[in-house]
């Protein structure tokens, strides 16, 4: 099976447990991510308030989607591989 080309952004805190655990799964699926650390760059952290209307991490942008929190069921299905 092909690695995904989408375009995967996380906006995420150090200390979010949902947030390594999102992180490690993409990871382990050798699939490549961006990931914005909201606790530290402010600009980051305004864009996610901006698209998601609150503060929740971890926020999972692929493509268009945006998910709030780590759902692995819906991102294998919006990422085509298995869970």
């Amino acid at each position: 099976m092909q690695p995904t080309t989408k375009n995967i952004e996380i906006y995420s805190t150090p200390t979010c447990h949902f947030c390594h655990m999102a992180k490690d799964w993409l990871t382990a699926k050798g699939i490549p991510y961006t990931d914005y650390n909201v606790a530290a760059d402010m600009e980051k952290r305004k864009e996610m308030v901006e698209i998601t209307g609150q503060l929740g991490v971890p926020v999972i942008k692929i493509e268009n989607d945006v998910m709030i929190g780590f759902n692995p069921d819906h991102m294998a299905q919006l990422l085509g591989v298995a869970v």
